[in-house]
């Protein structure tokens, strides 16, 4: 990977670790292989971590000058797309070209009582078409859970009302089973049918849960009968749904030839994703990254965008699938789906752009770090009101286990990252009982106290973890050496991710998926685990040297080799005085010794 391009590496540095397609191109920007993966970042990797042994693998990786890739939601939804994208761009070395009869649908048939039926071939015939499935076993699943729930018809007789009236059929072996009920001699209403197949329809579409309750009373009724071997057979197919997490996001062929936008805005870049989809698969994936100028609205963006981006691909799609309504100069039906299949498209396309946003993040943070750390840096110092860059940020925690054993921690941001080497821990001096205000003031004044008498560089955000209280107390301690003003103190309370500001009874509520706010809460997290992590060691060592510093003779240096060395009270107690004696002399050892066996 040492000899690769830092293009190439940039991107498989910030692959995600999700589902997805991936698609290599050559120097000329043409797709020479696409590929599926369980885990994006793993399976590209792979390529360029090892030398392949295959040599038309290593031609392969010679000619990649570029990767792009599509995220999905399973790995169903990734086979599925690898399937369109291969037939759609036959790359060269895709070997294997999967046709249209790759995989397999669920027919509902546009007929007098329809019947329910697997199919490779769709046909527009007006019947309903529901898939394509990856997993055929899943289909099949589905198909027998059907069966089992509703009663419907399998021969391929025509039932219209003259030949039911003419009495021209009779019952076969199904309904004799209770596999049907009989619709053929008039003995089911084509209504009572339609509403089977209502529910049937409402299966498919991924309604599973109420398929998986049906299944359970089924399973307790054969249980309760002593049919055991039946009762296994349903608890199977209930296992098999259960793990199955969700239907292919590709499910309706008659969602044809329509595009689909979607962006996410930062203060000063937008990210615009378009798919083209045909007969319900996505056959196309673009996102396309906008520098803002002048603080156009997503609305702006998003116009300017899709002209361009139809312009350029060519579409001449009647139908365009958007997040938010806006005005279009071409004659399109626009669509703003709060639900189903359409809906579940919208989101596809949102994903991609978030991921895409993402891994440019990550490139420039690994190409240019100065840059991206200004970038970060500005943008805090504008969500926090402050008037300079938050270069060094300073987080304190306070812990203690019912008053007893009360620390603190403090850990230290520089550039928006962890600067372990000036974590601080405290033992809280001067404070009894669990007082977490009283904590915060003390370790507040030592810190700062301490900066000052040595003359060192003050941060220029402080971060306590609490609400109004301890921050009240941080900023009584700042007050006493002067600096209050002098630099900013905000603190953060947990449950809602809430940040206050000293005489200021409105919290700020930043942006959940703000950069800010992650920061923050990195901080609040670091101070707790650093802070957690001292406590327990004092709490431990302090309930485990009890017993032996009360042995007379016995030190606190000579109960820490004791327990260096055997590792826990119990042991010390069945050691002998000749494994004792190496560890700390003959005196000691034998004031151990005989406290414990004399006792």
């Amino acid at each position: 990977m040492r000899d690769l391009p830092e293009s190439l590496l940039a991107i498989l540095k910030t692959l995600p670790g999700k589902p997805g397609v991936y698609r290599y191109y050559d120097k000329s920007g043409k797709i020479i292989y696409v590929g599926k993966a369980k885990n994006l970042k793993k399976r590209v990797s792979s390529y360029f971590n090892k030398e392949p042994e295959s040599g038309k693998v290593r031609v392969l990786v010679r000619k990649i000058a570029d990767i792009q890739y599509i995220v999905t939601e399973t790995e169903l939804d990734a086979l599925l797309l690898e399937n369109n994208l291969i037939k759609k761009h036959q790359p060269r070395y895709n070997i294997m070209l999967k046709d249209d009869k790759t995989f397999p649908w669920i027919c509902i048939k546009k007929e007098p009582f329809p019947r329910v039926f697997p199919t490779r071939n769709p046909v527009q015939d007006g019947s309903e078409y529901f898939g394509p499935y990856a997993s055929v076993k899943m289909m099949k699943t589905l198909l027998d859970i059907i069966r089992q729930l509703y009663p419907l018809r399998t021969c391929a007789l025509n039932l219209d009302q003259k030949n039911i009236e003419k009495q021209k059929y009779k019952v076969c072996l199904e309904y004799h089973l209770g596999n049907c009920l009989g619709p053929c001699e008039g003995m089911q209403t084509a209504e009572d049918y339609q509403t089977t197949i209502e529910q049937v329809r409402a299966i498919i579409k991924g309604n599973l849960n109420e398929v998986i309750d049906e299944l359970r009373k089924l399973m307790m009724r054969f249980s309760e009968e002593m049919e055991f071997e039946k009762a296994q057979q349903i608890k199977e197919k209930m296992e098999i749904l259960e793990r199955y997490k969700s239907k292919s996001t590709i499910v309706n062929p008659k969602i044809s030839n329509v595009d689909v936008f979607s962006i996410v805005s930062d203060p000063d870049t937008a990210y615009v994703n378009f798919l083209k989809v045909v007969q319900g698969s996505v056959v196309q994936v673009h996102t396309v990254e906008v520098k803002k100028k002048l603080d156009e609205t997503p609305e702006e963006l998003l116009q300017f965008t899709i002209v361009d981006l139809r312009e350029r691909f060519g579409s001449t799609s009647g139908e365009v699938i958007l997040p938010f309504e806006i005005p279009l100069p071409f004659d399109v039906k626009a669509i703003i789906p709060q639900r189903g299949d359409k809906k579940q498209l919208l989101e596809l396309s949102e994903r991609n752009a978030g991921y895409y946003r993402m891994e440019r993040m990550k490139q420039q943070q690994w190409l240019d770090p100065e840059k991206f750390t200004n970038r970060v840096l500005e943008r805090m110092k504008e969500d926090l009101r402050m008037n300079e860059l938050p270069v060094t940020i300073e987080c304190f925690d306070n812990s203690n286990f019912q008053g007893s054993y009360p620390v603190a921690s403090m850990v230290q941001f520089v550039n928006a990252k962890p600067n372990k080497k000036e974590y601080r821990h405290f033992n809280i001096k001067t404070v009894e009982g669990p007082n977490d205000f009283a904590s915060m003031e003390e370790i507040i004044l030592r810190r700062y106290g301490r900066l000052l008498e040595e003359k060192k560089p003050l941060p220029q955000l402080i971060v306590v973890d609490g609400g109004k209280g301890q921050l009240s107390s941080a900023v009584k301690s700042l007050k006493q050496l002067n600096l209050y003003g002098k630099i900013t103190i905000i603190g953060i309370a947990k449950k809602l991710e809430e940040l206050f500001y000293p005489n200021d009874p409105v919290p700020l509520y930043l942006d959940k998926k703000s950069e800010t706010l992650r920061i923050i809460q990195q901080l609040r997290d670091e101070a707790h685990r650093f802070g957690i992590t001292h406590h327990r060691k004092r709490r431990q060592s302090g309930t485990l040297k009890s017993e032996l510093t009360s042995i007379p003779g016995v030190g606190e240096m000579t109960a820490k080799k004791l327990l260096w060395k055997f590792k826990s009270v119990k042991k010390i107690k069945k050691a002998t005085l000749d494994e004792l004696i190496p560890v700390v002399g003959k005196s000691s050892a034998s004031n151990v010794y005989q406290y414990f066996h004399e006792k």
